[in-house]
């Protein structure tokens, strides 16, 4: 392999990372605490979501389309529920540079961040909701 090759090999994924891009995976599953229903699985979401300025576009039974608008950026993603537990899976965006290459997807490091407060303000408003019931 020559030298110019070698160095490209190496310099492309160190320029992935000073963009600020970083490998996309869902979340684990969020599980539901026993006792609550579907209704209240339902509220803990729309309210964890919106917390954050998520917007619910459609929330049918057991399933939720969400979507965050930051400055220039879009990100939708789909939050599938039972009284077990809570999925969340990116659906697309726009302006975060998303990309897949070799079976592994990119987009910008803001994303990871925003799933990961989505997920805990989720898992806070189940614990609110399971207190609620006791």
């Amino acid at each position: 392999m020559n030298r110019t090759r070698l160095w490209s090999l190496l310099l492309i994924p160190l320029a992935v990372f000073m963009m600020g891009a970083a490998v996309l995976v869902d979340p684990p599953p969020i599980s539901v605490p026993a006792g609550l229903t579907a209704k209240d699985v339902s509220k803990a979401i729309r309210s964890g979501v919106i917390s954050r300025g998520w917007v619910v576009m459609k929330d049918e039974k057991g399933h939720m389309d969400t979507v965050l608008n930051v400055r220039k950026h879009e990100v939708k993603v789909d939050i599938g529920y039972d009284t077990k537990q809570i999925t969340i899976k990116y659906v697309g965006s726009t302006n975060l540079d998303y990309d897949e290459k070799n079976g592994v997807r990119h987009i910008h490091k803001k994303y990871n961040q925003w799933i990961d407060n989505m997920v805990r303000d989720i898992q806070n408003q189940l614990q609110i909701e399971k207190m609620a019931k006791e």
